[in-house]
């Protein structure tokens, strides 16, 4: 035990942060913007320029962004969404938020994704929207999510909090819903720290996204006061705080020109598990759609013949922390108590937490490290 307890702890997840990202905020914080500034709209250009969206609002959380979507969008009282319970809870509590009520419905077995077929079977008349999750960085079948949108006039508010960078039929995520959300957070596939933002290709929908980020004023800190700026504003809508700083953006900016870079050693050494891990038996590894670009900000195993809470404490023993993602919120106290949920509503959802542990998958690692995690497996469940 002693000589386990020695080897290097491999963390699950780390951010990548260079010396590039740090002489950015330090330029940054000499220029004296450290609120919505400059950076933040260079941020922005930027991100619309890689996804291809026309309009891009960054603010300072994927859950902000999910939250201000639903509310620019008039979703409210009395109100349906339809979504996945195999998600954070950030995806379903912004639903509560503004008055309305989530709709679980359950996931695909194969791809851990929201189902398209029972999303059809769950639309009412008080069904205003859909949030689908980009589960682990693959994107859900968002064609088919459109056109029952389509179908029954409802909005698509698509959760990717994990898909930076993702493709769908070679076209990025990001230019396909209503608005698609992103999560920068740190360990996300690229990082500000904490952060998020919006894509839409509605230019009214990401003009009133842009007065609710920031208290519903009708000027933002640039506007009022840079050099062609007015001291003067209005406050047009009831707004929140949500923007994000120039501090967060000038990590954004550095992170996303590493994206693709960061994005490919994921899928390098995703193929390296794949590769490895699918030759057990008792091991179902990620299935991959062959219509999109996965980028794998998890990589989600199921374990069939052992117990996974022994198998995540016998791999910190080896020095390797793991995680689960995640457990079905209808399992959660809070919703079972306010919706009457049990164990059972949604069966494939909680067959796969059941059998669920995501191994670490993250750039800073070395291929070295991802056949470490593979021996240190095949030895716990005696396949060496």
């Amino acid at each position: 035990m002693d000589k386990i307890m020695r080897k290097k702890i491999l963390s699950y997840n780390l951010p990548y942060i260079g010396v590039e990202e740090i002489k950015e905020v330090i330029n940054t914080l000499k220029s004296g913007w450290f609120t919505m500034g400059p950076k933040t709209i260079e941020f922005e250009r930027l991100l619309a320029r890689y996804i291809g969206a026309k309009y891009v609002v960054c603010v300072n959380s994927c859950t902000a962004a999910l939250h201000l979507s639903l509310i620019a969008l008039g979703i409210g009282k009395g109100d349906e969404v339809i979504t996945t319970p195999f998600t954070f809870a950030a995806t379903a509590n912004v639903i509560l938020q503004v008055g309305a009520k989530p709709v679980f419905v359950d996931i695909k077995k194969s791809t851990y994704d929201i189902d398209p077929e029972q999303i059809e079977k769950a639309v009412t008349k008080r069904t205003k929207a859909i949030i689908p999750v980009d589960y682990a960085g693959q994107p859900c079948d968002i064609e088919a999510i459109l056109d029952i949108a389509k179908k029954h006039n409802l909005f698509v508010i698509e959760d990717a909090a994990h898909a930076i960078g993702a493709e769908y039929k070679g076209k990025k995520i990001g230019t396909f819903a209503t608005t698609t959300c992103f999560s920068f957070y740190a360990t996300k596939n690229m990082t500000t720290g904490e952060g998020g933002t919006i894509t839409t290709n509605n230019k009214k929908l990401a003009e009133k996204l842009k007065i609710l980020r920031l208290h519903g004023m009708s000027k933002d800190a640039w506007k009022r006061y840079s050099k062609k700026g007015s001291w003067y504003y209005e406050i047009e809508e009831c707004g929140w705080k949500y923007n994000m700083t120039d501090i967060q953006a000038a990590l954004g900016i550095v992170q996303l020109k590493k994206l693709d870079k960061f994005n490919n050693i994921r899928r390098k050494y995703a193929q390296i598990y794949t590769r490895e891990l699918k030759k057990l038996e008792d091991i179902i590894t990620p299935y991959e759609k062959p219509n999109v670009k996965h980028v794998y900000y998890l990589y989600p195993i199921l374990l069939e013949n052992y117990d996974r809470d022994k198998f995540i404490i016998k791999m910190a023993r080896n020095g390797i922390q793991c995680s689960v993602h995640f457990i079905p919120l209808h399992l959660h106290p809070f919703y079972r108590k306010k919706f009457g949920f049990k164990k059972g509503d949604f069966p494939n959802a909680e067959w796969v937490y059941e059998r669920e542990v995501s191994l670490p998958l993250y750039p800073k690692m070395k291929e070295k490290d991802i056949y470490r995690v593979i021996r240190t497996i095949k030895r716990i469940i005696k396949y060496e």
